[in-house]
């Protein structure tokens, strides 16, 4: 299983993937919240071989715009809010 963390500011987040034992995927890098940049995450998700989940922190409303872009089969957990399947 690979896990995807995600760093969530105001206008950008950033994003980094590992596989179990701290294999890195992709280094630390940012992605600003444009429907352009975001549709571009989805599809590198989407791309990483296996099963891949994603932990986001949760400011305020921030992440909400991660989250609707996040493909489908993608379990979205925001810190210290319950977990959204979508």
């Amino acid at each position: 299983m690979n896990a995807e963390g995600i760093d969530v500011f105001g206008r950008k987040s950033t994003v980094a993937v590992l596989r179990p034992f701290g294999e890195v995927i992709k280094l630390p890098f940012d992605v600003r919240h444009s429907a352009e940049e975001l549709a571009s995450l989805a599809e590198q998700l989407k791309s990483i071989e296996g099963e891949t989940r994603v932990v986001m922190e949760h400011t305020g409303c921030y992440y909400e715009s991660i989250a609707k872009v996040t493909p489908s089969q993608i379990l979205c957990k925001p810190l210290r809010r319950c977990k959204i399947e979508i």
